[in-house]
C-alpha cells in the first residue's frame, strides 16, 4: 500500500500545516476532491435508522404512555443516541483505521477488563448484570467486546500471514485469544457471546483455507453451546419454553410475538394499527419484528430484510476493494455482526431459536449499542476511502 493511500490529511486553507502532521492530528484524513466514499452504506444505513424511529415510535407508544405519560419516551431517546451515534461515526470515518490496528492490543486489552468488571459491579436489568452505569447512561462492555475482537484479529491474521493455514492454527489462535472475551461475555449473556464467536469465525473463514479446521471447531463450539446450556437450569428452560412456549409463563412473550406475526398476513393491519403492542413484552426491543409483521405484514417484514442486505452488500464490497487486507477484515467483520445479529433476532422472534436477547440491529431500541455500531460503521467508511479503481 501506498504512502499516499495511508496518509491522507490534507488541512484547510489558511491553516498551520505543521499542525496538522502531528500526534493524533496525523491521522486524520481530509476529504480530498475525487476520493472515493461509501455514501450508498451511508444512505442504506441512514433509511434503516428511519424506518426504525416509525416503527419504535408505533410499537412503544402504548406503554410509554403507560409507564411514562409520553407516547415519544423511547422514540426521543433513541433520536439523541442516534445523534450521537451519527457523530460518531462522523469523527472515525475521518480517523486513519490504522490508528485502531495499530493499538488494537491495547483495546482487546480494556475490552477483557470492561467484561471482568461488569462481572463484578455490573448494573443489573431483567436478573442480569449486563451494564456499566456512568451517570445516567448505560454501556454494554459487550458491545465494545465485539469491535475490539474485529480490530485485534484484523491485525493477528494480517501478521500471521500463510501460518493461519497450518493443521490447528485457527483452533490455538480460538483458545490462546477468543475463548477469553466470550467466556467472559457469556457468564451473563450467551447469545452475545454467540455473536462475537460468529464474528471471528466468518473472519478466519476469509483468512485461512484449512477446512478440516473449521469442523473441529464448529464441533467444539457446539458441545460448549450444549455445556452451557446444560448446566445452567435457565438456559435449559429456555429450551424447554421454545418447544413448547404455551405450557410455560415465560413462553408468554413469544407466543404474543407470533400472534402479531399470524395477524399482519400479506400487507399487514396498517402503520400504527396493530394490537400486539399492547400485549408483547419488550415491543420496542428484541421483539420489535413481530410488531412490523402485524402493522406491515410479510411485505413489510421482506422489504426490510431486503434493506439490510443492501446494507451487507455495500459492507462486502468494501471489503473486496479496500487498499489493504487490514481494511478488508474490518469491513467482513462488521458485516458478519450485522448479518448474524439480524437472523439471531428473527429466528427468535418466529421461534425458530430459543428465546434470547437479541436486539435487531439500527431497529430496535438501544443506547450504547446503537451509538458503537453507528462508530464500527464509520470505521468502515474510513475503510472505503482508501479504495482507487485507477490505481
Amino acid at each position: 500500500m501506498s504512502k499516499r493511500a495511508r496518509r491522507r490529511s490534507i488541512p484547510e486553507a489558511g491553516k498551520d500545516n505543521s499542525i496538522w502532521k502531528k500526534g493524533i492530528f496525523k491521522w486524520v484524513q481530509w476529504p480530498q476532491p475525487g476520493q472515493f466514499f461509501d455514501y450508498q452504506t451511508v444512505f442504506y444505513m441512514a433509511f434503516l435508522l428511519a424506518f426504525g424511529m416509525v416503527m419504535l415510535y408505533s410499537a412503544s407508544s402504548y406503554t410509554a404512555s403507560l409507564r411514562y405519560g409520553n407516547a415519544a419516551h423511547w422514540v426521543l431517546r433513541q433520536l439523541l443516541f442516534a445523534g450521537l451515534g451519527i457523530v460518531g461515526m462522523i469523527l472515525f470515518s475521518l480517523v486513519d483505521y490504522h490508528l485502531w490496528i495499530k493499538h488494537a492490543s491495547i483495546i482487546y486489552s480494556l475490552s477483557i477488563l470492561l467484561c471482568i468488571y461488569v462481572l463484578i459491579a455490573g448494573h443489573s436489568s431483567h436478573g442480569q448484570a449486563r451494564w456499566i452505569a456512568i451517570g445516567g447512561f448505560t454501556i454494554q462492555p459487550s458491545e465494545i467486546a465485539k469491535v475490539a475482537i474485529i480490530l485485534f484479529f484484523s491485525r493477528m491474521f494480517v501478521k500471521l500471514g500463510d501460518r493461519i493455514n497450518e493443521p490447528l492454527a485457527g483452533t490455538k489462535i480460538m483458545f490462546g485469544f477468543l475463548a477469553l472475551p466470550v467466556g467472559l461475555v457469556a457468564k451473563s449473556n450467551l447469545s452475545t457471546a454467540v455473536i462475537i464467536f460468529g464474528i471471528w469465525f466468518v473472519m478466519l473463514m476469509v483468512a485461512s483455507r484449512n477446512v478440516k479446521d473449521f469442523a473441529a471447531i464448529i464441533l467444539m463450539m457446539l458441545v460448549g453451546l450444549a455445556l452451557f446450556i446444560t448446566f445452567a437450569s435457565y438456559r435449559s428452560d429456555r429450551v424447554k419454553i421454545w418447544q413448547h412456549p404455551e405450557r410455560y409463563e415465560k413462553g408468554y412473550q413469544t407466543l404474543q410475538g407470533l400472534y402479531a406475526i399470524g395477524s399482519g398476513g400479506i400487507f399487514g393491519k396498517g402503520l400504527g394499527e396493530g394490537m400486539q403492542k399492547k400485549f408483547v413484552p419488550e415491543a420496542q426491543n428484541d421483539m420489535i419484528f413481530s410488531l412490523i409483521c402485524e402493522e406491515l405484514g410479510i411485505f413489510g417484514a421482506v422489504i426490510l430484510i431486503i434493506l439490510f442486505i443492501l446494507l451487507l452488500s455495500r459492507l462486502l464490497f468494501i471489503a473486496r476493494h479496500a487498499a489493504d487486507m487490514q481494511g478488508s477484515y474490518i469491513a467482513i467483520g462488521a458485516m458478519a455482526q450485522i448479518a448474524i445479529q439480524v437472523f439471531l433476532n428473527i429466528a427468535v422472534v418466529t421461534n425458530t431459536i430459543p428465546n434470547t436477547g437479541i436486539t435487531l440491529p439500527f431497529i430496535s431500541y438501544g443506547g450504547s449499542a446503537l451509538i458503537i455500531l453507528m462508530c464500527e460503521i464509520g470505521i468502515v467508511l474510513n475503510v472505503s476511502r482508501g479504495i482507487n479503481f485507477y490505481a
